[in-house]
């Protein structure tokens, strides 16, 4: 039976699987990067360093199969990224040299923190990223999931949230609609759309 739950250290394995496993557009990233860490160490490890209060996950009694991940405060999470997180994987991952490759594109990102301070998104400080593994998806564990994230950046006085994804996930679009989510104007967005919404219960 799964239950949803505040992050524990020891599910960092179970999540890695999950992150790399829903990377590609929602779909199986393995074929993608032959590092199989490299999307995690990017997209997952430093929220739930950095701030791991905001983390929560689903599990079916034996291991983690989604989670919510997130800042309050994108700004400081950039700047404590490199401060604090890029130090420590930056030997493992340097800086590209070309962008020639999926992997070589994802270390251009994790090296260019920066690029998550859009204007735009201003009137929303946190974003989040939130993934199940497609067996545990369409049964209410996303809502769940969101829910919780929400409640907990509004009892921290949070005003509105965002998240960026790869405009061709129709199906993340669609539970995004769901939840109250709206498109944030955003030029020269490239493959994402911006979506955001009031951490509010009742929008």
């Amino acid at each position: 039976m799964t239950r949803l739950r505040p992050f524990a250290p020891e599910d960092l394995p179970s999540l890695y699987d999950v992150c790399v496993r829903t990377a590609d557009a929602g779909g199986d990233a393995r074929h993608l990067y032959p590092d199989q860490d490299l999307m995690p160490t990017i997209f997952l490890a430093p929220y739930v360093a950095l701030d791991p209060s905001l983390a929560f996950v689903v599990d079916d009694g034996s291991r983690a199969v989604g989670y919510v991940i997130g800042t309050a405060d994108t700004a400081e999470f950039v700047r404590r990224y490199r401060r604090e997180w890029l130090p420590t994987v930056a030997d493992r991952y340097p800086a590209p040299d070309s962008l020639t490759t999926p992997s070589e594109e994802m270390l251009a990102l994790m090296h260019n923190p920066e690029r998550m301070i859009v204007p735009e998104l201003a009137a929303y400080p946190a974003h989040l990223h939130i993934d199940l593994l497609p067996e545990y998806q369409r049964k209410g564990l996303g809502r769940e999931l969101m829910t919780a994230f929400l409640g907990a950046l509004f009892e921290r006085g949070v005003p509105a949230v965002h998240l960026g994804m790869v405009t061709v996930n129709v199906s993340a679009r669609a539970f995004y609609d769901r939840l109250g989510f709206h498109v944030i104007d955003v030029p020269d967005a490239g493959v994402l759309t911006y979506l955001g919404r009031s951490t509010s219960p009742g929008c």
